[in-house]
């Protein structure tokens, strides 16, 4: 199985890095093959331009490549901190230039876009490992978790990918070196239960 991670976070020491790590490692044990993109270490470029846009423009050589990759993905893992109930700018700029018509998504030959669309990834399933420094109750009672409906129902679920798990860890900040250690084994454990080998 091909396993597509995607990290996005700006700290080469973050525990998103170790988590990154954590799951890449115990994946290539169970024999996937993985594909790690940090995207702040390659300097990814979130700004979609207007040539991109439409479904059959020519793509920059890096986007078309992430494309096959996410196209190829049997599992999708992404690793991001919550800022403002969001991924980082950059995590958005990548589902924005890559997460496109064509590659994971396509509408009916006669709709012309305001339809539902059919998802093309054959990805059988996405994890998604979230990192916080905001409670999971005032998370989800004051919020309304806006991570989980980016994700689950915005993203994935419209791209064909209906096995989407999301695990947030927190608080980060007050979280000690043995809690950390925990939530890493968190992180290999279910990166076998999301994708046997």
């Amino acid at each position: 199985m091909m396993v597509l991670i995607i990290l996005a976070h700006p700290d080469p020491h973050s525990f998103n890095h170790a988590i990154a790590n954590a799951a890449s490692h115990a994946l290539r044990q169970d024999g996937h093959h993985v594909l790690l993109h940090d995207l702040y270490q390659e300097q990814f470029d979130p700004i979609l331009q207007k040539e991109e846009i439409p479904i059959d423009a020519p793509l920059p050589a890096v986007i078309a490549a992430h494309g096959r990759e996410l196209q190829q993905a049997d599992g999708i893992l992404i690793v991001h901190p919550n800022w403002w109930g969001q991924p980082p700018a950059i995590l958005k700029g990548w589902i924005d230039r890559v997460i496109r018509p064509g590659i994971a998504y396509r509408f009916l030959e006669h709709d012309s876009g305001e339809g539902v669309p059919i998802g093309l990834l054959k990805a059988r399933a996405a994890l998604i490992f979230n990192t916080s420094n905001t409670s999971a109750e005032r998370e989800q009672n004051i919020f309304g978790d806006p991570l989980e409906n980016i994700w689950k129902r915005c993203i994935f679920d419209l791209c064909g990918i209906h096995s989407v798990q999301r695990r947030m860890f927190e608080t980060i900040i007050t979280s000690s070196p043995e809690q950390r250690r925990k939530w890493l084994d968190d992180v290999r454990l279910l990166c076998r239960e999301t994708f046997p080998a």
